[in-house]
């Protein structure tokens, strides 16, 4: 008897470790598949940013909502609507931030700015290998019906402590950023749209007349 339990535990224990090897290199395939298949993509999102807390007090949570388009190689557009107006776009060549509430454009070269940032992970990487040039990517448990891979940054000099990435097959669902100062941002995405066609024109940005440009 005692020998027939241990061969059914064994036999459980094998199972449930082949489902959660399986479940976790599923990730990686979503997001080799993703970064091969996926060349431009909109969606809508929603961004909780919740800082950690401080001095006794609770952590804050601030939720905000827009629109998102990228195009490989190395263009995307984050278009935040509410609660307060503000543009991040990248052109390939030249990261522009608008804020709309200070009339304020602050711009850095493109190739400085990303990096080991979630951006690089979703819009600039050509393949699985460039990708892994500055991240340790690793497969992670299936959770809320989404395939996760967490990139952790090879560079220590960033403000990115680790972002998981979670696929609904091979279309990006979700982003989880933890930055070096333990604030964490979640962003969830919907209505995604997979290889749409979108002009040129959306990831050109000119700066609202008036609005005061600061360059880094």
């Amino acid at each position: 008897m005692k020998k027939a339990v241990a061969v059914f535990l064994t036999a459980s224990i094998s199972m449930m470790l082949l489902v959660s090897t399986n479940g976790w290199a599923a990730g990686l395939e979503s997001l080799e598949a993703f970064v091969k298949t996926v060349k431009s993509g909109r969606a809508e999102f929603t961004q909780t940013v919740t800082a950690p807390p401080r001095d006794g007090q609770p952590a804050r949570a601030k939720t905000s909502t827009g629109t998102f388009e990228f195009q490989r190689p190395g263009k995307f557009k984050f278009d935040y609507r509410k609660p307060f107006a503000q543009s991040i776009v990248a052109d390939g060549k030249t990261l522009s931030l608008y804020d709309a509430d200070l009339n304020q454009v602050t711009t850095r070269a493109q190739a400085q700015a990303l990096g080991s940032t979630p951006a690089a992970l979703i819009a600039a990487a050509p393949d699985l290998r460039a990708l892994q040039a500055d991240f340790t990517l690793e497969g992670a448990p299936e959770r809320d019906g989404l395939q996760w891979v967490k990139a952790t940054p090879k560079s220590k000099d960033g403000q990115l402590q680790s972002v998981q990435i979670g696929f609904q097959g091979e279309a990006l669902a979700s982003l989880e950023i933890l930055d070096s100062f333990g604030q964490r941002s979640v962003l969830r995405f919907s209505k995604v749209e997979v290889n749409p066609t979108l002009p040129a024109s959306t990831f050109e940005f000119k700066a609202p007349v008036g609005a005061d440009v600061l360059k880094q």
